[in-house]
């Protein structure tokens, strides 16, 4: 048998830690070629096929007829072929050449094609981006006068989203702020059934990569006439939004009309300016733009918090390559209060968006984020008690219950894994035609409507907004209404597509820069615990690696899938997630991404080496308990497998 076969098998439960059950062949099935993806390296005698998927070390050899003009290094779709060596690499057949990435680190475009993300648009969606035209001005509001800034971060590739506040100047509402967010009118462009609008509703998003995006727009599109640049008038949808001085929405209102962005800052510029570091293109904006700004978001911020929405303090990793592609460092990325303001901002439109369609009886797609399931709330419940802290039970769960958690859990040892731990239990949020809430962010009615360049939700939003207020002809169609459940799962799939593809390239990029520290040794906590293991999340990056059970010491772990927990069945050693962990790298294999630990400390503790002589006499009990003789070639079977 080779990997691949398919076969016919009685399956045996068993008694085992590493395994529930054995299987007993019966026989193999004849079966098509599977499909291989990997990278071709060139040898004298044709060359081999490396593996890129995780945790799987496979290759194959490749005969120099077979090869098909791949050079070393490209990636390739390849077909195994019927022979197959007694010993040694499996036989397969190059029959296509993805992407020629010599000299440059692939991995972006490995994540590519294995999410199969489209990443190349058709001549007719390039023909009509390019002869696309901006709409007449004067039939639009002028808000040009208005002091609109986008703030983003520094090496953001578009600006969707500006905004400003000026004081409120009626009396009724003393100390309130008059809060605009202004929008790229992506609709005038996307027409609904053009071939820019199929690709985009395929792509569902932009994916972002650290040394590329793959847009869900073309580039004249998503780079020019749909950003906000700074200086250059453009079309909006935009919201006034009336704020009282305590941050609640007193009323709100959409317009279709042309925007003048004052400048484009990055998040530190201005908090920078705020905080009183000037430089030339901020000190004009402190007094009578961003001060104003920030003193709206502070009355947002106590606002949300009276409403108490879910505060996951997760850091967020930045890669740095150097101009050859390599990671020149990683860390991670400092959160500003410009960071809070904006997303505080942006999330206010999206309810206004929601409350607005909803009034108005207009179908469009909510962003849902429902109540966690019972069973992952019972297990955050176990690791918060393994923590020392408590998780209110018997009552219903709100996103101030789990705070409560956080904040008490914030300072110690255990605040990272109690974040992770709240992040893992949750729902994934999704898209969807009904509206059952947005439980993180405690919203009764949520939407996207802020990012149209990037997210295919948003741009239906905005349509949906237009056809509410009878703005024009390019609003929703019948094909999208009817279409709308559809376009919803295709949307929160290519969503998870995205983050499968950004994850795994983060994942080989670390991989990659920790590969020349091999033999090193790393402080890092216990992330997660599984039968075969437990997975360490590294303090100084973020990365994540498995410790194989084999290494935890010389004893049999038992796993206990309801508490979490592995223990010593000798010891009585407990692991658990949160333990502080230092670890020696064994094996960092950039290509699939994989990190390959071996365990030095644990909590504090020295980790006992297994013994082997004990280990195999373990291993031979285990065999005489099962009743019958085995041969050697069992017994090493048995032992490897510990």
């Amino acid at each position: 048998m080779g990997v691949g076969d398919r076969l016919l098998a009685r399956l045996q439960k068993v008694d085992d830690q590493s395994h529930a059950y054995e299987a007993r062949l019966i026989r193999r099935i004849k079966s098509t070629s599977a499909l291989i993806f990997g990278v071709f390296r060139k040898s004298s005698d044709g060359g081999y096929i490396q593996s890129v998927d995780k945790g799987a070390d496979k290759r194959w050899r490749v005969a120099p007829h077979d090869v098909c003009g791949a050079q070393d290094g490209d990636l390739v779709e390849a077909e195994q072929t019927g022979s197959r060596a007694r010993l040694g690499l499996s036989q397969a057949r190059v029959t296509k050449c993805l992407d020629g990435a010599r000299g440059t680190q692939p991995f972006s475009r490995i994540a590519i094609y294995q999410n199969a993300i489209p990443d190349t648009f058709s001549e007719a969606a390039l023909s009509e981006a390019k002869h696309a035209r901006a709409p007449d001005s004067t039939s639009r509001i002028d808000l040009t006068h208005l002091p609109f800034i986008t703030i983003d971060p520094a090496d953001a590739r578009d600006h969707d989203d500006a905004c400003c506040a000026l004081p409120d100047e009626d009396p009724a509402n003393p100390g309130g702020f008059r809060l605009w967010v202004a929008i790229a009118d992506v609709a005038h462009y996307v027409r609904a059934g053009s071939a820019l609008d199929r690709e985009a509703r395929t792509r569902g998003n932009s994916t972002y990569f650290p040394d590329q995006v793959v847009p869900m727009l073309p580039e004249v599109l998503s780079g020019d006439l749909c950003s906000l640049h700074e200086g250059v008038e453009r079309p909006c949808i935009a919201v006034e939004i009336v704020l009282s001085a305590s941050g609640e929405k007193r009323s709100h209102r959409f317009l279709r009309a042309s925007m003048l962005s004052r400048a484009s800052l990055s998040y530190e510029e201005a908090q920078d300016a705020v905080e009183g570091r000037t430089n030339e293109r901020t000190h004009p904006l402190r007094e009578a733009v961003l001060q104003p700004l920030f003193a709206a978001y502070e009355a947002l911020a106590r606002a949300r918090a009276d409403r108490q929405p879910l505060e996951l303090d997760l850091p967020e990793r930045s890669i740095l390559l150097s101009a050859q592609g390599q990671v020149a460092s990683v860390a991670f990325r400092e959160r500003f209060a410009a960071h809070k303001a904006i997303e505080e901002f942006m999330i206010l439109a999206n309810v206004c968006a929601a409350e607005t369609l909803i009034a108005r009886r207009t179908p469009l797609l909510f962003r849902v984020h429902e109540e966690p399931d019972q069973s992952k709330l019972d297990s955050l419940r176990e690791t918060a008690k393994a923590a020392g802290f408590a998780l209110a039970k018997g009552q219903v769960l709100q996103p101030r219950h789990i705070n409560a958690l956080l904040n008490a859990a914030a300072g110690s040892d255990t605040a990272e894994l109690l974040n992770l731990a709240t992040l893992r239990a949750m729902q994934q949020a999704y898209y969807g035609t009904e509206n059952y809430g947005h439980f993180g962010l405690a919203l009764k009615q949520y939407a996207h409507f802020t990012s149209p360049i990037r997210r295919y939700a948003d741009l239906l939003v905005h349509r949906a907004l237009i056809s509410a207020h009878g703005w024009g002809e390019d609003g929703l169609s019948k094909g999208d209404i009817a279409e709308l459940a559809k376009t919803a799962q295709i949307v929160s799939e290519a969503e998870r597509r995205s983050m499968t593809a950004e994850r795994d390239t983060i994942d080989r990029y670390l991989a990659s820069y920790l590969a020349d520290r091999v033999g090193g040794e790393f402080s890092g906590r216990v992330a997660g615990i599984a039968r075969f293991g437990v997975f360490v999340k590294l303090d100084e990056t973020g990365a994540d690696g498995l410790v194989p059970i084999r290494e935890l010491g010389g004893e049999y772990f038992t796993y206990d899938r309801e508490a979490n927990t592995l223990t010593g069945r000798e010891s009585g050693r407990r692991i658990t997630v949160g333990m502080r962990a230092c670890v020696r790298l064994r094996e960092a294999v950039p290509l699939t991404g994989g990190l390959l630990f071996e365990l030095v400390e644990l909590a504090g503790g020295v980790v006992p080496k297994a013994r082997a002589g004990r280990r195999s006499t373990m291993a031979a009990n285990k065999i005489r308990k099962r009743g019958g003789k085995a041969d050697g070639k069992r017994r090493k079977s048995v032992a490897r497998r510990r």
